[in-house]
């Protein structure tokens, strides 16, 4: 359970770091920043979790939240804006 707990929190700290990205000019609209955002902060935050062991993490404690958040939050906010920045720059 803890670790779909870990899941939510990432696909959701990605939604909204996706949405924080999209407040620029490259923004890909309010959807495709959500999923976009959601995405990355999955895979960041995998990724981070790996790194700093607390990808198997039985129990919610206050480091494998934040770093489900931070990862999650970061990996959201960086796709998308990557992903906005490659569509502005095809688009001119």
């Amino acid at each position: 359970m803890e670790m779909f707990i870990n899941l939510l929190v990432q696909i959701v700290s990605g939604a909204v770091g996706g949405n924080v990205a999209g407040m620029t000019k490259q923004t890909l609209g309010t959807g495709l920043n959500t999923l976009m955002g959601g995405i990355g902060g999955l895979v960041l935050g995998q990724i981070l979790a790996y790194f700093t062991g607390t990808s198997g993490a039985a129990a919610l404690d206050v480091a494998t939240v934040g770093t489900n958040i931070a990862g999650g939050g970061l990996g959201g906010l960086v796709l998308t804006w990557l992903i906005g920045f490659i569509k502005q720059k095809m688009s001119v």
